[in-house]
């Protein structure tokens, strides 16, 4: 349901648009003079504003002025009875998406807000489309840690060697990955990623290395490894500290020799890859204890990059909090929330056992729970209740 604003100091004027709005199936929201309506406007979010022209203490060129300050994407119909061509053109030189006489025709007001709601829904979904297919989301930071991971990044992508990445879950390894390709000669080539843990020991070959038709029970057709749809590109192994000793010793071959065979197969196969591996584990510690294999480890561990807990770098809480309430926002297809500093310190002070996900999800539901600004008591009540 979209919710439509109607300022106008004529309470006829506003009982008839609403009741034929709401008619409609429109949520309605009034207010009898400019500056009751920039109060609402910047209280609440709104899918289109109707607003009369004439109206006490701020009129309607005055109230569309200052009410792009705080949302330039809500489409305003401006409505008049007083009006002049020249008024009109005043109005849409100003930022108004339409201009309507008063009395105004029942069809043409109708359907100037369906065109408004419309052309709302497409700035929203482009701009999530536009974010989407961005290449690479940024790294978001300026602490001591993540300025080296950047530094790091930059001496190390343009060259061949292997990275190990290092960290707890939910701290950003995979985004490191994407800048080390994305950064690399490779760039061009396929950047292809795949997750350890979540494929079964027993599939994690054929996962890897592909697989010829007939070469056990379920392999109806040959299947082409990731290593093979990686050629030229960049393979990334996330949480390989899970995989099985028999693949390891798969991959440590394929490291050495740049061959691999796929599983059923007698014919080696030629690969171009260049591998860049992440963990939560110590794989030390994993070696210690049979679970992994010390040649592959230094294979893999040319470089190695550790990217630190957020409970590490809370300096960059805050602007990790005004991405996240854009993106968020802009994906909601609402305006974009403030947050009081109180709220961001008591975000700083807490315990992110989850790390930037965590953070992530904490934000989003802010912003679903919320008013216009998130306030400390929303984060007392939604993020730490003990405190609330």
């Amino acid at each position: 349901m979209s919710n439509i604003l109607i300022i106008d100091d004529e309470k006829a004027i506003r009982k008839t648009l609403g009741e034929i709005l709401s008619y409609e199936g429109y949520k309605i929201d009034e207010a009898s003079d400019g500056e009751e309506g920039l109060k609402k406007f910047r209280d609440k979010t709104y899918d289109v504003v109707l607003c009369d022209i004439k109206m006490p203490k701020i009129d309607g060129i005055e109230f569309l002025e200052r009410s792009r300050e705080s949302n330039a994407d809500v489409p305003i119909i401006m409505i008049s009875g007083h009006g002049t061509i020249e008024t009109a053109v005043e109005a849409v030189k100003k930022g108004a998406f339409d201009y309507i006489s008063k009395p105004p025709d029942l069809n043409r007001l109708l359907i100037t807000i369906r065109n408004a709601i419309d052309k709302t829904s497409l700035v929203t979904e482009t701009r999530v489309l536009k974010r989407k297919v961005g290449k690479v989301q940024d790294m978001i930071g300026e602490s001591s840690p993540i300025k080296k991971i950047k530094d790091t990044i930059e001496k190390v992508a343009p060259t061949e060697a292997r990275v190990l990445i290092t960290g707890e879950n939910g701290v950003g390894k995979e985004l490191v990955a994407r800048w080390l390709h994305e950064k690399s000669n490779r760039a061009s080539g396929p950047l292809i990623e795949v997750n350890c843990a979540a494929i079964p020991s027993e599939l994690i070959e054929s996962e890897l290395f592909g697989h010829e038709k007939g070469s056990f029970t379920s392999a109806i057709k040959q299947r082409i490894g990731k290593f093979e749809q990686a050629n030229s590109g960049t393979l990334f192994l996330d949480e390989i500290g899970d995989m099985s000793l028999s693949a390891q010793a798969k991959v440590l071959r394929a490291l050495q020799e740049g061959k691999i065979t796929r599983v059923g197969a007698d014919k080696d196969i030629n690969v171009d890859v260049r591998v860049v591996a992440a963990t939560n584990k110590d794989l030390l510690k994993e070696v210690e204890n049979k679970n992994f294999r010390l040649d592959l480890y230094h294979r893999l561990s040319v470089i190695l990059i550790h990217v630190p807990s957020l409970n590490d770098r809370k300096e960059d809480i805050p602007l990790l909090v005004d991405k996240f309430l854009e993106d968020t926002c802009t994906e909601y297809g609402i305006a974009k929330k403030s947050i009081e500093n109180a709220a961001l310190d008591e975000l700083k002070e807490y315990n992110w056992t989850g790390n930037i996900r965590e953070l992530h999800n904490v934000v989003e539901r802010l912003v679903i729970l919320s008013g216009k600004s998130i306030t400390v008591e929303d984060v007392f009540t939604n993020v730490n209740p003990k405190k609330a």
